[in-house]
């Protein structure tokens, strides 16, 4: 269709019309013979540019063919591998950077006034916050003590891009949590961990008393009171759930 001006401008009329049009309408509109229209039209169709949708007639005889564009939707997980992959290619500065850009979204979500005194006021706004994402965050009461609580997350909106740029995509996510968190008061209070693929399908929120936590045994995390970062295994970078966790099931090969 690159090189037809008359089709190209049928479909700029389509993509402006309010109800489907038919090719005698079409042919009205742009002066064109309604043959000439039929068969740019069909060509369109062939092209999944525009789609057929059956009238009713006008006065007595066969039912009319209307067209109308069809509307191409926006190929978000396209647009977030272009991003990523324009992040650089050093895992470390890739992931700072993404969890930079995780706060920046988190600070512009709509306000979830939901105060952050406890541990488990923590995790009832994560699990809030996930759930309206679409990550489907389930509890792991066989997981939580005192010191720590786990938020299984089933799903994720961007979860075949996380195969292969787990720094970024976690990192954002990540971000994000440790935004919302900070924006309620868990500041200095609790820290969230980021663990993809624990299993294939299997993502895991770790929440910490930031008292309590230990960074012993995470790369890249030299205090409990610094930002959370993902940890870094054989040249990439992928959060680890340590030994203690054994109960999530043993951690996936597929990283992010």
């Amino acid at each position: 269709m690159s090189d037809s001006w008359p089709r190209r401008r049928l479909l700029a009329i389509l993509r402006g019309a309010s109800e489907p049009l038919d090719a005698q309408e079409l042919a009205r509109v742009t002066g064109q013979h309604v043959t000439t229209v039929r068969f740019h039209l069909d060509v369109l169709t062939r092209e999944s540019l525009v789609r057929q949708f059956q009238q009713p007639p006008r006065g007595r005889g066969r039912p009319r063919i209307g067209y109308t564009a069809v509307q191409r939707s926006v190929g978000y997980q396209e647009l977030a591998q272009v991003l990523a992959d324009q992040l650089g290619s050093d895992p470390r500065r890739r992931s700072d950077a993404a969890i930079a850009a995780g706060r920046v979204w988190g600070s512009k979500l709509e306000s979830v006034d939901q105060p952050v005194e406890t541990l488990e006021d923590a995790r009832d706004l994560t699990v809030t916050v996930a759930s309206e994402l679409g990550f489907a965050p389930e509890r792991d009461p066989a997981g939580e003590t005192d010191e720590h609580s786990l938020i299984r997350l089933t799903a994720c909106p961007l979860r075949e891009l996380a195969r292969t740029h787990s720094e970024v995509v976690c990192g954002v996510h990540l971000g994000l949590m440790r935004e919302v968190l900070d924006h309620n008061g868990a500041r200095d209070t609790v820290t969230v961990r980021l663990h993809p693929f624990v299993e294939p399908e299997l993502c895991v929120a770790r929440l910490e008393l930031i008292a309590a936590g230990t960074a012993e045994g995470v790369p890249g995390v030299e205090n409990a009171t610094e930002e959370p970062q993902l940890a870094t295994s054989a040249g990439r970078v992928a959060p680890q759930l340590r030994s203690p966790d054994t109960h999530l099931g043993k951690q996936s090969t597929n990283q992010r």
